[in-house]
């Protein structure tokens, strides 16, 4: 359920605004009412939906302010936790990730954006889950796919494939550079300068309409 409805938006089916509508999920997966309230709770937690009391569930509107301030909020939590399990990367764990980052630039190349998102996806998440912190992991995953689904939508308008590469790339030097301090401010650092574009691209879309 929660799949299906990030799929929509994803694809542009479902818009800031939309209501949600139980009433058609229900038959058109073939759940009952329950699994679908769950599910739209969740979304609802991880930012996708707005709860209006005694109105209902719609696509949320974000504001730039809300978009900045998501990535912000993510580059904190994620900063933190790579910096505190920074001595568990080894040699290996640092080439997986070079790895990653040449994969990232072939999908943009190719502008495969399902494959692009789920890499960038799987390269942040081998970062913190590097930790022992099991909340500080659940909170950071919270916040992916609201950032993820801003980012597939727009990322041709926000790099090209070898900015793409070469931001993944910078954070494996950071990290060899065994450094907490460091790692912390180039991870702060990677999403506030996406969330600044994110929110500017958002902005100037609002002027145009």
């Amino acid at each position: 359920m929660v799949a299906h409805v990030y799929e929509r938006l994803q694809k542009g089916e479902l818009n800031p605004g939309d209501k949600i509508l139980e009433s058609l999920l229900a038959p058109e997966l073939g759940l009952s009412r329950a699994p679908i309230r769950e599910a739209l709770r969740q979304l609802v937690g991880d930012g996708l939906l707005s709860d209006k009391p005694q109105v209902g569930n719609f696509v949320a509107s974000l504001s730039p302010r809300e978009i900045i301030d998501a990535y912000a909020t993510r580059g904190l939590l994620e900063g933190f936790a790579v910096a505190e399990a920074l001595e568990s990367f080894a040699e290996n764990d640092l080439e997986d990730l070079e790895d990653l980052c040449l994969q990232m630039e072939r999908y943009a190349r190719r502008d495969k954006q399902k494959e692009l998102i789920e890499t960038g996806s799987e390269f942040h998440r081998f970062l913190f889950n590097k930790s022992d912190n099991i909340q500080l992991i659940e909170f950071t995953q919270r916040l992916s796919n609201k950032l993820h689904l801003l980012f597939y939508k727009h990322w041709s308008s926000l790099y090209t494939a070898e900015e793409i590469r070469d931001r993944q790339q910078e954070l494996v030097a950071v990290l060899r550079q065994k450094n907490q301090a460091l790692v912390e401010q180039a991870l702060r650092q990677h999403y506030n300068e996406t969330g600044q574009k994110v929110a500017r691209f958002y902005a100037e879309s609002e002027e145009g309409e």
